[in-house]
């Protein structure tokens, strides 16, 4: 072979291994241009809230609810306060110095939040369809269901939802509440008021004779009335979900909350004893029937935690 062929040669053996790099490199960058991004962080999230950078995180909570909302000589108790206060802790706000706590009715919680008065809602929140339409919700974070409570004088009486409809029987329930339209469905006529403890107190009063309301709040009133009422477990058929209310404006909140719900649920799942296990059982536990662990919370996005490493997805 004589040197004009061999150069030749040579040339096209160069050209072809820089063609064949050059489509190596091309699918490797295709592959790359495939891979999703990296998962979003907390810290990334908290940036994106509304919360960012706010000296104290407002909490909407009720105050006359005992087991759940109380303000108990000046301090805020309660399995609802609890969770707030875990809740509050992971997006950076621990210690009550930290937290602005604000009194809500039942009926002025979605007010509230769409006015910019609270950051966040916890407070015996049912989520439904038509509160999600003006509210968003992480959770839930408890299930429970509509029940009544009746005076002892009244235990052997009122047993069934069509005694409630029984017109000698004034029942009472608070404005606002899934209760108040779940007994609306049911043709029972009820008296409605600003707060359950309200009807607690009409019945103690003789001005009623019934109140409806989630299981959890009537096993507060329950806790100081023991020998004064009895829940009545009723049929209405409905379970109620409990989520945390956060303005529908700021998806990057109500996902830091849902994920926050998720890790507590994820330890109690792996047998260690959770925040909410351990909100639970120094409030509601020894009060209601049946035991009750906590739901998996809806809709809980990827993130890399705080003291994770970023992986790729």
């Amino acid at each position: 072979m004589n040197d004009v062929a061999s150069r030749h040669r040579l040339r096209s053996v160069a050209t072809t291994l820089a063609v064949a790099l050059t489509l190596t490199l091309a699918a490797a960058a295709g592959c790359d241009n495939r891979r999703d991004p990296p998962l979003p962080s907390v810290l990334d999230k908290l940036r994106e809230s509304h919360v960012d950078g706010q000296a104290k995180i407002r909490i909407g909570v009720a105050t006359t609810e005992p087991l759940m909302g109380e303000l108990r000589n000046g301090v805020h108790v309660g399995f609802d306060v609890e969770i707030a206060r875990y809740i509050a802790s992971y997006l950076g706000f621990a210690g009550d110095q930290r937290i602005e706590w604000v009194s809500l009715a039942t009926e002025d919680r979605i007010p509230a939040l769409q006015g910019g008065v609270v950051d966040l809602v916890v407070s015996s929140f049912s989520m439904t369809e038509d509160r999600e339409k003006l509210v968003s919700f992480a959770g839930p974070y408890f299930v429970t269901t509509q029940e009544v409570m009746v005076p002892a004088r009244l235990k052997d009486r009122i047993r069934t939802i069509e005694d409630l409809r029984r017109p000698e029987y004034r029942i009472c329930t608070s404005g606002g509440s899934t209760t108040e339209a779940e007994l609306a469905k049911h043709d029972v006529k009820a008296y409605v008021v600003k707060e359950v403890g309200d009807c607690v107190k009409g019945i103690r009063a003789g001005r009623y004779d019934a109140v409806s309301s989630d299981e959890t709040i009537l096993a507060g009133f329950l806790s100081q009335y023991p020998k004064d009422f009895e829940i009545v477990d009723m049929p209405f058929g409905t379970s109620e979900l409990l989520g945390i209310g956060v303005p529908i404006g700021d998806p990057a909140l109500r996902d830091l909350v849902a994920f926050a719900l998720q890790k507590s649920y994820l330890q109690g799942r792996n047998g260690i004893s959770s925040p909410w296990l351990t909100a639970y059982n120094r409030t509601l536990g020894p009060w209601l029937k049946a035991d009750k662990s906590q739901p998996q919370p809806l809709d809980v996005p990827k993130l890399v935690d705080f003291d994770d490493k970023a992986p790729t997805r």
